[in-house]
């Protein structure tokens, strides 16, 4: 049987349009999914937008419009990134809007209730609007939210609350023994070390009127709503059609083989401990898989809206193109730590690899091609392998992107790829073909048959480049393909694959 894997990314608030850094994670989310379906899984890739939250009802306040109207723009901002961003998503969620949503959320809230989970009490506390999150003061930095560097709000009202104490030790158990997998082991260890601190049971209502009416009533109590997070990591399972009857919850979340969360470091907590107890609460299976990546950054600070950092990624792709944007976000962002951003960065990178690097050497093999076979590829030699090192860096590259994106590590599997590049490369310098052509024109046989390999050998690489680079950059990689795929018996014509972006350089 095909293994299925369902990726999802976070839904983020749409208080504003979409910036730079939740590129970052669909992008990222897009690549795994695009690679796993290649690699002949079944995938399902999720995204949407985070409609409930009081940030939003604030936002639409200050812009003298009213809330549905605002999320509803804003939201379609974030879906419109499906074009600028290459992204292949397969449903996108929108939790003030989807009729699947509230129907999900309330019978989660049911599950968890039938099991004493839920309980009402008064309570006093520090909330960053920000964050929407509560906050205890040693949790604060010089009495600051950490994130937002803004004071939290004193607020005290009854709400319902979550026995989130009652799962520490079995959301430890999971997490220590791997069936609650997170990536990098770094996060991993700061999930660990908060539930060893001791969980504190969370509010998860917030009143009717401090959240302006704006959200899904909690079952049976209407003075209250749905505490925003509560309401938003339900995504993952009301899209599917939980608390419908619908089979695609069974299929995708019951019966998947691994259930994938792509989510920030700002989020963790979210993610990593208050939803598996949440879904243990409700009976409900886990995911298998949370992979943590870390911040953005101009001049050092994070991109964020609330902090008025943003980028906008469709701006970016408009002028520089998505397989820059795209390379950019994949080749230079670490595994661990965060990234710096400049429009310099993203060109240099793209000059040089693209430009430079393998649409060069597309442009070369082609060329040769062209020039020595009148743009006809050999037939392959089976008996003579070519150039051993390259073939045998295009034998292990799959594997070794296969064991990178299982470790959720971008940079290493494009340096798994890009050694493809390097090595055919280094085989054009060693074998010389145009030497070999000037021998085969002197009559020299044995110099024709090793032209033959040294050419099919190259085309073979290229095509192994672009189907390895496809989940990468997709549209690239469709051209790289269709320039090294015959049409009646002949290699298209050499073309620039890739513009060059700095102003004083020149298409190659």
């Amino acid at each position: 049987m095909t293994a299925r894997r369902y990726i999802t990314t976070t839904i983020p608030y749409v208080n504003a349009r979409p910036h730079l850094g939740f590129a970052l994670e669909l992008v990222q989310a897009d690549t795994l999914a695009r690679h796993h379906r290649q690699r002949g899984e079944q995938v399902r890739l999720l995204s949407g937008t985070d409609d409930n939250s009081l940030k939003n009802v604030l936002a639409a306040e200050t812009a003298g419009v009213d809330v549905q109207s605002f999320v509803d723009r804003n939201a379609d901002a974030f879906a419109a990134l499906r074009g600028p961003l290459a992204l292949s998503f397969d449903d996108f969620i929108r939790t003030s809007s989807d009729p699947r949503h509230r129907v999900g959320v309330e019978r989660l809230w049911r599950q968890c209730e039938a099991s004493g989970d839920l309980y009402r009490k008064e309570y006093e506390g520090l909330y960053c609007v920000g964050c929407e999150q509560f906050y205890t003061p040693d949790e604060l930095v010089e009495g600051r939210c950490g994130e937002h560097g803004t004071e939290p709000q004193l607020v005290a009202e009854e709400n319902w609350f979550f026995r989130l104490s009652r799962y520490a030790d079995r959301l430890h158990r999971l997490i220590s023994n791997g069936d609650l997998r997170i990536e990098p082991a770094a996060r991993r260890n700061e999930v660990l070390a908060l539930i060893e601190r001791g969980l504190h049971d969370f509010s998860v209502s917030r009143s009717h009127s401090r959240a302006r009416g704006w959200g899904i009533p909690v079952p049976d109590d209407p003075s209250q709503v749905v505490y925003v997070w509560w309401d938003a990591l339900g995504n993952y399972v009301t899209s599917l059609g939980y608390g419908t009857g619908d089979s695609t919850y069974d299929q995708w979340w019951e019966t998947s083989e691994r259930r994938v969360h792509l989510v920030g470091k700002g989020v963790v907590r979210f993610h990593a401990v208050y939803w598996p107890a949440m879904l243990l609460s409700a009976g409900l299976p886990l995911p298998t898989d949370i992979l943590v990546h870390d911040y953005l950054t101009v001049d050092g600070r994070k991109i964020s809206k609330s902090a008025g950092t943003t980028i906008d990624p469709a701006a970016l792709a408009a002028t520089y193109g998505t397989d820059a944007l795209r390379w950019w976000l994949l080749r230079d962002v670490p595994r661990v730590g965060d990234a710096d951003f400049t429009p310099d960065r993203l060109t240099t990178r793209a000059d040089a690899d693209f430009a430079g690097g393998l649409g060069n050497l597309v442009h070369r093999i082609v060329t040769m091609v062209h020039r020595f076979r009148g743009g006809i590829v050999p037939a392959s030699a089976p008996a003579d392998p070519g150039e051993p090192a390259l073939v045998d860096v295009c034998r292990k590259a799959p594997g070794l992107v296969d064991a990178a994106l299982a470790d959720f590590d971008f940079r290493r599997a494009i340096h798994a790829v890009w050694e493809i590049v390097e090595e055919a490369n280094r085989s054009i310098d060693a074998t010389r073909p145009w030497e070999l052509a000037r021998e085969e024109r002197r009559g020299n046989g044995e110099a024709a048959k090793q032209l033959d390999v040294v050419l099919v050998t190259l085309v073979t690489a290229c095509r192994v480049l672009a189907d390895e680079l496809r989940p990468f950059i997709p549209d690239a990689a469709t051209r790289i393909t269709g320039q090294l795929t015959p049409a009646e018996g002949l290699l298209p014509a050499a073309q620039p694959l890739f513009p060059r972006l700095h102003e004083d350089a020149q298409p190659a």
